[in-house]
């Protein structure tokens, strides 16, 4: 059983705010200016959330999120990409230790939520480093941040999200990107209402599962976000997630090389990446090298918005921008 210092208040932050950028802020930053340990329930919008050190373009099916408008966000912590919908609950719990070795301990994490499903006659699993799974499928992934002697331990929670939704967004690395970068790690999924021998919708199984941890820990307050603290968060979602630099931008150096063959072309394409911006790049149509449509990209943002203006005015065929990107008319070749 968790024990947490009785000297210390652990406060339940009820969560309505369903905007995917203002969520991801909001755990940086209680994370950074609240000293309460803090437990939170919530659910965001569709959405694909990346780990800190994760390639955007490697990770994330980009024709599938642009043509569905699903926004891509890169959180604080570490671990792999994850699909974010109103058919899976957020799980974050933030806590201090004068002690700062083993803070992240993701066996400890998990265990009120492992507690929580035998209730239901469930036998869920603790699997690798940091996954929850039922029946050898994976419904939880789990990741954590250290900010000086705090902690925040969150996790997916899947309920009935849209799993199909999730199996076109992922990647499978087979996209001509080249990076060290943390890959997610492939795995099946599922939905816990799957397993569930009696139905209950998802606002009475939050509920209950809300009931439940603020038992475990011994939760005597709940609150709610104040204005102020709206207009912080709102303002670093801002700033910080809504930028493309952060979510696209802060990927590790990599190299993406690509060869798309059209009814008439053959476009060839070599390029690296480093902070965003395109450092080296060689382009090929029909054999040919476009040493001034290279000069145009050189020293440009790896993003399909600006690098489809920089070219709007191009003779050169439109299937040209695309193919300076994975997953969108390449013939080349998920994890969650």
């Amino acid at each position: 059983m968790f024990i947490r210092n009785r000297n210390r208040t652990m406060i339940f932050i009820e969560r309505k705010q369903t905007d995917p950028f203002f969520n991801i802020a909001a755990e940086e930053y209680l994370l950074k200016n609240m000293d309460e340990d803090i437990l939170m329930l919530w659910q965001s919008e569709p959405s694909v959330i990346l780990g800190k050190h994760q390639n955007t373009l490697k990770e994330v099916n980009l024709g599938y999120v642009i043509g569905h408008k699903i926004p891509v966000i890169r959180r604080i912590s570490g671990g792999g990409t994850v699909f974010h919908d109103l058919g899976n609950i957020n799980y974050t719990l933030i806590t201090r230790s004068e002690k700062q070795e083993n803070l992240v301990d993701f066996r400890k994490f998990t265990l009120p939520i492992i507690l929580f499903l035998k209730q239901f006659g469930l036998e869920p699993q603790f699997e690798g480093k940091n996954n929850l799974t039922l029946d050898g499928k994976k419904f939880s992934g789990n990741s954590a941040h250290v900010f000086k002697n705090r902690v925040m331990h969150h996790g997916t929670f899947l309920f009935n999200t849209r799993l199909n939704i999730l199996e076109n967004i992922i990647n499978q690395h087979q996209n001509g990107v080249q990076d060290k970068a943390i890959d997610s790690v492939q795995a099946s999924v599922t939905n816990i209402s799957t397993h569930l021998k009696e139905k209950i919708n998802l606002f009475s199984f939050k509920k209950k599962m809300a009931d439940f941890f603020q038992n475990y820990f011994r939760i005597e307050t709940q609150t709610n976000l104040t204005s102020e603290m709206i207009q912080d968060i709102q303002k670093l979602a801002n700033e910080k997630y809504h930028n493309w630099s952060w979510n696209y931008g802060y990927s590790p150096k990599y190299r993406f090389k690509n060869e798309v063959k059209t009814e008439t072309d053959l476009i060839q394409v070599d390029l690296e990446v480093k902070d965003g911006m395109v450092t080296e790049i060689h382009l090929h149509l029909n054999g040919k090298k476009l040493t001034e449509i290279e000069n145009q990209i050189l020293g440009t943002a790896h993003d399909k918005t600006v690098l489809s203006a920089k070219m709007s005015g191009s003779h050169f065929p439109g299937a040209l921008v695309e193919a300076l990107f994975p997953g969108t008319v390449s013939n080349k070749g998920h994890g969650s």
